[in-house]
């Protein structure tokens, strides 16, 4: 008799703090190794860190790490903040030209467009409850592209 694996997802509230990030990459690895995808974590760990560390240096407020199954063998790594301007490259716009290679920083899109299988967003509107915000996703598969 065949199982069949039920979907799941996992939404991990952030606080504004510098460890943060860290502790979201620790909680993806966990959360990876017991829906028995490992082979994905070192992909989904590196969407993660990219996303959260964006969150983190560009947005003021709280932020949020949600990991979804989406297929077999499959996971959306999002993130999502309070600031809804969208950065360039996940409105399907063209991102620009990389970074020369001694700049200090403005690879981590460049890197989540190479690495994901997908990316998109969705621009949320405050209504009542609703904090608003964006929430920036990447999918990636059972195999790396790199």
């Amino acid at each position: 008799m065949a199982t069949v694996s039920p979907s799941w997802n996992y939404t991990l509230h952030l606080p504004r703090d510098p460890r943060a990030p860290g502790i979201a990459r620790g909680a993806l690895r966990l959360i990876l190794a017991a829906h028995e995808v490992p082979d994905l974590t070192p992909t989904a760990e590196l969407l993660a860190a990219e996303l959260l560390a964006n969150s983190h240096l560009h947005t003021e407020g709280a932020y949020a790490l949600r990991l979804m199954s989406t297929r077999p063998g499959g996971v959306r790594v999002a993130v999502w903040d309070t600031d809804p301007r969208v950065p360039p490259g996940f409105k399907g716009d063209p991102l620009g030209a990389a970074p020369p290679a001694d700049a200090e920083n403005g690879r981590g899109l460049h890197l989540v467009r190479a690495c994901a299988d997908d990316v998109g967003v969705s621009v949320l509107r405050y209504l009542g409850a609703s904090r608003g915000g964006k929430l920036l996703w990447a999918d990636c598969g059972g195999e790396t592209k790199w």
